[in-house]
């Protein structure tokens, strides 16, 4: 195969982040030095752009441009949802084989895997060459292999700093709105909502109770958790998954889904303003209910600088492991060290990651008053990249 017919495809697939844009700007960079005959074309909204041949020709991009990708919020490209078809497969492989394209990068997490695996595998039955490299994106950090995920750190980020902000001006409210509850993303693993604890030192400060898929939930102890916070502070803040599961199943008077995606994910209401609902009339006082949705993953000014260092790395990675002629894997990140935080990157084969999910280990698990271990907050702290410093009087 010649240089100039090693082109390169880029898709960007599932929930955005606010880094997800540096892993595409660091793909085209890295061609440019790597393969530097080669074009780069991305796929408009992932899978539809590749069905239907819109794949705009990224190659020439200039480096102000680029420069102004790396800051930008969302999907660049756009993103997409849709699971691989069979009818998919003909129209896919002619794209790609129309424009000399013979590396494809999935910037996405463990559904994304899947569709690599999936279009790589179909390729290799028509007996099209073709060079699968994904890349690792996503605020879920739920992609297992690997010691952390691009975008994770900057949504973090974010939910710590919200948490602690959300308990002052509880605290500070006092009696007119005194108990908040914060909903956060996360699918099927905690490592989101765990954040909410990095400022917690002691039962005063917040969070008062952190709810993660991992464990049952009981709205009996919720309750109570909540009250005894409230009673004991003044005030009471509880951050909670919005996937988390009773002993019956979803949280609140929502039995089924209200959307299931293409990969088989449900969608529930949430159970962020069910609860707030029990503690107002519990506790007969006002409860605030948050629910940031996709500002937890688009608000750029709490990137985290080691979150954009590392998106960077693993699209530089990615053109690495192309053109050395590695397929059917994903960039994965290494930590050496803790302290200095040191990490690196290396690749691990997709069929290790597709269709599966990392769960907050059970030493990373929150108690029942919302505390985690100093191991979950010596994880998590470098993700942070430099930390707001909190004034020691604003944290009491």
């Amino acid at each position: 195969m010649s240089s100039h017919d090693n082109n390169i495809m880029v898709m960007q697939s599932g929930g955005c982040t606010a880094v997800i844009n540096r892993s595409l700007a660091g793909i085209i960079r890295a061609a440019g030095r790597v393969l530097p005959e080669s074009r780069v074309y991305g796929a408009a909204h992932g899978m539809e752009g590749l069905i239907s041949g819109k794949i705009p020709d990224l190659t020439e991009i200039s480096t102000s441009k680029l420069s102004s990708l790396d800051t930008a919020p969302g999907a660049a490209l756009g993103s997409t949802r849709r699971k691989l078809r069979d009818e998919d497969v003909a129209p896919i492989l002619a794209t790609l084989d129309q424009h000399g394209i013979h590396i494809l990068h999935i910037i996405g997490g463990n559904d994304s895997a899947e569709t690599g695996m999936s279009i790589s595998n179909a390729a290799r039955i028509m007996s099209y060459d073709l060079n699968v490299v994904n890349v690792p994106k996503t605020i879920d950090n739920d992609l297992t292999e690997t010691d952390h995920c691009p975008g994770y750190g900057s949504a973090a980020r974010f939910i710590a700093q919200a948490t602690l902000g959300a308990g002052r001006d509880a605290a500070a409210m006092g009696i007119s709105s005194p108990i908040t509850i914060i909903e956060i993303m996360g699918r099927d693993a905690g490592w989101l909502s765990a954040a909410g604890s990095m400022y917690k030192r002691d039962r005063y400060d917040p969070p008062h109770y952190i709810g993660v898929p991992e464990i049952t939930f009981y709205e009996d102890v919720f309750l109570l958790r909540m009250e005894e916070a409230y009673r004991e502070n003044g005030y009471a803040i509880a951050v909670v998954a919005e996937n988390i599961k009773g002993p019956e199943g979803a949280i609140g008077r929502q039995t089924e889904p209200w959307f299931v995606d293409d990969f088989g994910h449900p969608y529930y209401d949430g159970p962020a303003r069910y609860l707030a609902e029990k503690i107002s009339m519990r506790l007969g006082v006002r409860c605030r209910y948050e629910k940031p949705g996709t500002i937890q993953r688009s608000f750029m000014d709490s990137v985290s600088r080691t979150d954009a260092m590392e998106a960077r790395m693993v699209g530089e990675a990615a053109i690495s492991a192309a053109a050395a002629g590695e397929t059917d894997v994903i960039v994965s990140l290494v930590r050496e060290s803790n302290s200095p935080y040191k990490c690196d990157v290396s690749l691990v084969p997709l069929a290790k990651v597709a269709g599966n999910t990392r769960t907050l280990p059970e030493k990373y698990l929150p108690d029942e008053w919302g505390n985690t271990s100093g191991e979950f907050k010596e994880y998590l702290e470098p993700l942070l990249g430099k930390t707001v410093q909190i004034p020691e009087h604003l944290l009491r």
